[in-house]
């Protein structure tokens, strides 16, 4: 893992060489191992040179040509830290004749990552409990659940010394927008250096890669997981509750769920997790740590209310589909997508969800249908960011007699986590649905409209309210549309090689019916640019490399190109001999 600095695995042996210059006298003497950890050495420990107790350090010794070679054994639960090694020679009655310059040594749950391994636990030691007690905070860094729930509340700045601070409203002028990090290391050795100030801006993805990097380098196997319509259960009901005026305003072993976005308190901290991922598919909600909010992020019902001017409310749909689709995590075996849905949660709809619903403590109900056989469906065209497409709101009549409606309709630009920047467009259309036929209505999206509202996060949502005349039939839809994004293209020209310049051209095309300005000069609307740049590869194998490309009206456009980095090929010098 690291050529300049001993970083082991705990629960394995390893070994280091003791250089004497008396090998036959040691025969006669005792060799011992003091180990310290902590900021301030607050556990100090004696390595005997025998296994004595299970579960203990210990050591063993080998001498060979003027060396000695210690192998350490530490126990599978070992506290984890940068400890502190000398080496004692003991005489027979006990006294210290000789004792080594200390040297360091990490040892960790499992080895990952160099560049930052300083860091990840410059990050343990700024929590408030080390902080405050650092004893018992270095007593407790053998548990895997203190360390990842120390990490979950530092990742955020909310309540301590955290590496980062979040923000959705937009402004980022005094940091980093959230969206431009392309990693963790940059953001963990800016906090570090910044001696502990936090670093601006992030959001759940950036947390949540944040944390990833600092667990996997201390050693517990961590992954990213996205959750696709996730819920935020502020009220503790297992539901999530939309509500709008008539205007539209508005257990266990295995794997376990570590969120470290700020979101809700945990024990008194921003923390999320770990809450076992098996305890969540199965509705067991007492399991620590925040299972029901866990649980509601993947599985709550969506219900939508309707407040009318006097206060009733009016619940007009309840929908268990949409909250936890698509749950997913990179595949180790390529860049795809690996589906892990039925991790969590049983299939949609089924007779198993439903009862693991109602074991989690919600009564489900249905809203009370009324006499109308109104039904309502949203679709929309390819949208494309720059460009004009259709959105199709279609009213079906299932019932036996014309119905008259008011069908409003909206579009707004929001952001990834539904908080809502703008109105874009509106149209409200009185109608009547004959019998057992539909009324399509369209809304073409403008970009003149959306273009000037729309967020870093590139989603428009549209929302449909069909209200019956008689008030029968109140039905709400929403659609939540992607902008799909130009990319970069990249083009690798030569062969990769360690230390060797090597040449990429990125090319990219305007999408948008406007100039381009900030970015590599002015580019018009359709005009495609190229942009060549060299550079060093420093490490051999596959690697990755991103690009990004920002301008006044386009912001964190991304390209990446995979790259095979080989080694320099070693040069064979034949010496002929003179004759």
């Amino acid at each position: 893992m690291d050529v300049e600095r001993l970083l082991v695995r705990r629960g394995q042996p390893f070994s280091v060489i003791l250089q004497c210059t008396d090998i036959p006298q040691l025969s006669d003497h005792q060799l011992n191992i003091i180990l310290h950890l902590g900021k301030k050495n607050e556990v100090v420990l004696k390595v005997p040179d025998s296994e004595q107790d299970h579960g203990k350090w210990w050591f063993s010794q080998r001498n060979a040509q003027g060396e000695v070679m210690l192998t350490l054994h530490s126990p599978a639960d070992a506290l984890v830290g940068l400890y502190s090694m000398s080496v004692v020679l003991l005489s027979a009655d006990g006294h210290i004749l000789e004792k080594t310059q200390p040297k360091t040594f990490y040892l960790l749950f499992n080895p990952w990552c160099k560049d930052v391994v300083d860091i990840c636990f410059e990050v343990l030691d700024n929590s408030p409990a080390a902080m405050k007690n650092s004893e018992m905070d270095t007593g407790n860094r053998g548990s895997p659940v203190y360390v990842s729930r120390t990490i979950a509340a530092m990742v955020n700045s909310n309540d301590d010394r955290g590496v980062v601070s979040g923000r959705w409203d937009g402004e980022y002028n005094d940091g980093m927008a959230p969206t431009r990090w392309t990693g963790s290391v940059p953001i963990l050795k800016r906090w570090s250096e910044g001696g502990g100030e936090k670093v601006r801006y992030g959001q759940c993805w950036v947390f949540t890669g944040v944390a990833c990097t600092i667990l996997r380098c201390l050693g517990i196997p961590a992954r990213c997981i996205t959750n696709y319509s996730s819920a935020h259960d502020t009220d503790a009901n297992i539901s999530v509750d939309y509500l709008f005026n008539d205007q539209l305003e508005k257990g266990y072993d295995g794997w376990q769920v570590l969120d470290p976005t700020p979101q809700e308190r945990s024990d008194g901290i921003f923390c999320c997790g770990p809450c076992p991922v098996h305890a969540v598919k199965e509705g067991e909600l007492g399991m620590k740590y925040d299972a029901p909010f866990v649980f509601s992020e993947v599985n709550a019902d969506l219900i939508i209310w309707i407040v009318h001017p006097d206060g009733e409310r009016i619940q007009v749909s309840q929908n268990s589909k949409v909250i936890g689709r698509n749950i997913s995590t990179k595949s180790v075996y390529g860049d795809f997508r690996e589906d892990i849905t039925a991790n969590y949660k049983y299939p949609e709809g089924s007779g198993m969800e439903r009862e693991v619903y109602k074991k989690a403590g919600r009564q489900i109900t249905q809203k009370n249908e009324g006499p109308g056989q109104l039904e309502l469906f949203i679709k929309h065209a390819p949208a494309i960011h720059g460009t004009d497409f259709d959105v199709f709101i279609e009213v079906y009549n299932a019932g036996g007699e014309d119905t008259d409606a008011q069908l409003t309709v909206t579009s707004n630009a929001i952001t990834y986590n539904s908080i809502h920047l703008g109105e874009c467009q509106r149209k409200t259309t009185s109608l009547t649905v004959p019998a057992h036929k539909a009324h399509k209505e369209v809304l073409r999206l403008q970009y003149d409209h959306y273009g000037a509202c729309v967020s870093e996060h590139h989603m428009i949502r549209v929302t449909a309210l069909l209200q019956s005349s008689d008030q029968n039939n109140i039905i709400l839809q929403e659609i939540n549309i992607p902008l799909k994004m130009p990319v970069l293209n990249i083009k690798i020209v030569g062969k990769a090689i360690i230390s060797r310049k090597l040449t990429a051209h990125i090319s990219f095309t305007n999408p948008l019916p406007v100039s381009l300005q900030g970015g590599v000069g002015k580019i018009e609307p359709g005009q495609a640019v190229t942009v060549k740049f060299s550079f060093k590869p420093t490490r051999a194998g596959l690697r990755k490399l991103l690009v990004d490309f920002d301008s006044d009206r386009l912001k964190d456009v991304k390209g990446e190109a995979t790259i095979i980095v080989r080694e320099k090929k070693k040069q064979n010098r034949n010496i002929l001999p003179e004759i």
